[in-house]
């Protein structure tokens, strides 16, 4: 529940105005439902007692209702602006939620990150989010309202018509309502909670099952993945009919309640008006804003009964963001090595073995380094641990002569760029792909670097830059994303290019001439590449092979440099 609370207050924080907006809305609505039936009982009553009494001619119809038609008027503009308002306060919200979640996700680990790209992982994260558009929506403006409501009704009986009649009404229907709400909470978080988890696994199933098809009919599991998929259907739809027999019995004891203290606002105003203190005008309003009150009770059913939706969402999810409190600083990078390291080497996650022998190596700018070696052997690691995405297990790491630590994150992302294995480009147009690596990308720039990767034609029969690429980049080849990623990453001109397997999916042909290219168009940079390939490895000036690190072999691609005995020949 704390967690749950802390939510609500990143929420809130995300857009005040918009939720006060939102909460004003909602109080005027219960506020004037209330005011038009005190107002309208008080008037029928008055009206006939008035005839009763034979002075119906003097008795005063406009005003009250004039008063009648402003509130039911009033309340129904109201109804539209708290709809409007809460909707909008909640997407707000949840833009800012997701947003925090955002922040909290860049400084998580290369590794869980690459995890979490799991189609279970990322539907769980979305899940979680939308399961919390109730947490604003259905409970926190709602109950603020109710509050508020239940407090003005009180101190309305109590001026019209008497203390002892404003707390029987006020604090009973405070009271007992709290009471049913528990209750229903009570009854209704576990299954909600189940329900919620079972539609998470429904999802998951279906879209493995939809992603997937073709090796689950092929490998003859189909019958195995249906039974799946009914039985998380199955468990779903039992926790929510429970869910939903528990909503029904809290809107019937609510009902009950509200039934109750219009019976006590009744009963007390008949004893009143039996005793000469009150009026059988004002005696009625007791009645009629006591049954107005069921309409800020009402609405909270469902938020608590969602409840348990919200607590299994929100723990999994970490609202509190660290908020950078340093002044903004800067680095001077200095002359000589773009990049050096010294006695460096990494781990595989949850392991203490190095992947390979320390790493001492130099690139100066212009310099192209190829690592090469057997998957597993820690080229990749070593790539993200140069690009600040982890850390290094030992070693030092110094770039333009400064340390890694020492450089902003701002900074060090304008200094350096790595392209890994798998880089993603997003739902929008060639040219928003683009856009991503520059603020100030021209059609010029964008064509040049386009040509860069040989990419240009291929842009020009799509369409070009206005073409456009489906969820994921979907549109192109692998190939083709490939280079659209790249071209992308040229498009900063970084200082330090880290590039892994940069040529996958391309013939010799045209991987040479990419590689070439990129030579061209960033001349000064220094590039390290993870290599597999002949072609990467023949425009590289050094080629770095992984297994052979603890004797310090490294040497350029034209040459065989012979290993230690027994070990056969460094690859070239």
């Amino acid at each position: 529940m704390r967690r749950l609370c802390q939510i609500a207050a990143t929420l809130w924080r995300a857009d005040p105005w918009a939720m006060a907006r939102g909460a004003a809305a909602a109080l005027a609505v219960l506020m004037m439902g209330a005011a038009l039936l005190g107002l309208s009982g008080w008037f029928v009553t008055a009206a006939a007692a008035a005839g009763l009494a034979g002075i119906g001619v003097a008795f005063d119809v406009f005003r009250p209702s004039a008063g009648v038609r402003f509130l039911a008027l009033g309340r129904a503009g109201a109804r539209y602006a708290e709809r409007l308002l809460t909707h909008d306060a909640t997407l707000r919200a949840l833009a800012a939620l997701r947003l925090t979640l955002l922040r909290q996700m860049e400084g998580l680990p290369v590794d869980t990150l690459r995890r979490m790209r799991s189609a279970g992982a990322l539907t769980r994260v979305t899940a979680d989010v939308d399961a919390l558009d109730g947490l604003v929506l259905r409970l926190v403006l709602p109950a603020l309202a109710a509050l508020v409501t239940l407090l003005g009704a009180g101190l309305m009986l109590w001026w019209l018509v008497g203390l002892g009649l404003a707390l029987a009404v006020a604090s009973g229907v405070l009271v007992f309502g709290v009471l049913v709400l528990g209750v229903t909470l009570w009854l209704s978080t576990a299954p909600a909670r189940r329900a919620e988890q079972a539609r998470q696994a429904l999802r998951h199933a279906s879209m493995g099952l939809f992603r997937g098809h073709r090796d689950v009919i092929q490998q003859g599991r189909l019958p195995l993945a249906r039974a799946q998929i009914d039985t998380a259907d199955a468990e779903a739809r039992t926790q929510e009919d429970h869910v939903a027999r528990v909503d029904e019995g809290a809107g019937l004891a609510l009902s009950l309640l509200i039934a109750l203290a219009g019976t006590a606002a009744l009963w007390l105003g008949g004893q009143a008006v039996a005793a000469g203190t009150l009026d059988p005008a004002r005696a009625a309003i007791g009645l009629f804003v006591a049954l107005a009150l069921a309409e800020a009770l009402m609405p909270l059913r469902r938020g608590v009964t969602e409840l348990g939706r919200m607590l299994d969402a929100a723990s999994r999810i970490d609202p509190t963001v660290a908020e950078e409190t340093l002044e903004p600083r800067s680095v001077t990078p200095r002359p000589g090595a773009i990049l050096a390291l010294r006695d460096v080497t990494v781990t595989a996650p949850d392991r203490i073995q190095p992947l390979f022998e320390p790493l001492t190596l130099t690139l100066a700018p212009g310099d192209w380094v190829a690592l090469t070696g057997a998957s597993g052997s820690g080229k990749s690691s070593l790539l993200d641990v140069i690009a600040g995405l982890r850390g290094a297990a030992g070693g030092e790491i110094l770039l333009s002569g400064l340390p890694l630590a020492d450089w902003p994150e701002a900074q060090l992302r304008q200094h350096v760029t790595l392209l890994p294995q798998r880089a993603l480009l997003v739902g929008g147009t060639i040219r928003e792909n683009l856009a991503l690596a520059r603020d100030d990308l021209d059609d010029t720039m964008a064509w040049e670097v386009l040509r860069t990767v040989c990419l240009d034609h291929v842009i020009e029969q799509a369409g070009g830059l206005g073409a456009v690429l489906g969820e994921g980049g979907t549109g192109l080849s692998g190939g083709e994303t490939r280079r659209l990623a790249l071209a992308r990453a040229l498009l900063r001109r970084p200082a330090l290019l880290l590039l892994d397997e940069p040529t996958e999916g391309l013939d010799d042909a045209t991987a040479r001439q990419v590689l070439t290219n990129i030579r061209a168009a960033l001349p000064r940079a220094a590039v390290l590449m993870a290599s597999h390939r002949a072609a990467e490895r023949g425009t590289a000036s050094r080629v770095v092979d992984m297994k052979y690190l603890g004797f310090g072999i490294s040497h350029d691609p034209d040459q065989t440099v012979p290993p230690p005995d027994g070990l056969g020949k460094a690859q070239s």
